[in-house]
């Protein structure tokens, strides 16, 4: 039997990068897939068709994960097409990097709406029913950055370190229900954020890093579905960092 054989997982900000990865991975595992994206239709019907093509039923809903009532609708679609949510993986969100003299209040605020008010988001949404069934697995992407901070990324920080605190606070608020919530912080993945930190001059930041690489989308992917199969069954409210050594 797969490890997430029967479960329906709603991923956000599932069309490219690590969502993707995630995406893929718990398909291949047998997990139904419900996942979001914000812009290209074309590249989620590409996902979608890939995933139906692992076995498993597939749909992507265009959703601003950082608008509530989107969320709220999001979360009735679902529930309606698929009939229950066992794992949410909440990916979904940007960088707006800069000198915290020159971050704009506009800037702040967009980061903090896409990636921390997207996880209240959704985590108030999927509660419920997982309430109902009195089992699920809550995956919140925070961020090395997040543990340890970095110079020019006030914003993206603050909103990651966010997330851990409120991974933690819901872990003890729902774990008499049976559900877990745990976070995943990625150092340095090879995806579209960090292309241009790969073109000449990738030496220096694999002097931060003990293994001496990037890591691979796939590295993340498998974290996420070990914290949502049963494989993981006595552990929430942890943060597992997937950063290669930095945050040692």
């Amino acid at each position: 039997m797969k490890l997430l054989e029967n479960k329906v997982a709603l991923i956000t900000g599932a069309s490219r990068g690590i969502g993707e990865a995630i995406a893929v991975k718990f398909a291949e595992q047998g997990a139904a897939i419900a996942f979001t994206y914000l812009s290209s239709d074309e590249k989620a019907k590409a996902l979608e068709v890939r995933l139906e093509s692992l076995g498993v039923k597939a749909k992507g809903y265009k959703c601003d994960a950082g608008d509530y009532k989107a969320t709220e609708q999001l979360a009735a679609d679902i529930l309606k097409e698929f009939g229950s949510i066992d794992v949410c993986v909440n990916n979904a969100g940007i960088s707006k990097d800069n000198l915290l003299l020159r971050l704009t209040p506009e800037q702040w605020d967009d980061v903090m709406q896409a990636n921390l008010k997207s996880v209240y988001n959704l985590t108030r949404q999927v509660i419920k029913p997982m309430m109902k069934s009195r089992s699920g697995s809550i995956i919140n992407m925070s961020s090395v950055v997040g543990v340890r901070g970095n110079g020019g990324q006030s914003a993206y920080a603050a909103s990651k370190a966010g997330i851990i605190g409120f991974t933690k606070s819901i872990a003890q608020e729902i774990g008499s229900r049976n559900i877990r919530c745990n976070a995943i912080a990625p150092g340095f993945i090879e995806t579209d954020m960090t292309h241009y930190l790969q073109d000449g001059g990738a030496e220096k930041w694999f002097e931060k890093i003990p293994l001496g690489r990037f890591g691979k989308t796939e590295d993340v992917a498998n974290a996420a579905l070990f914290l949502a199969s049963d494989m993981s069954t006595y552990i929430t409210g942890q943060v597992l960092s997937i950063c290669g050594g930095m945050s040692v």
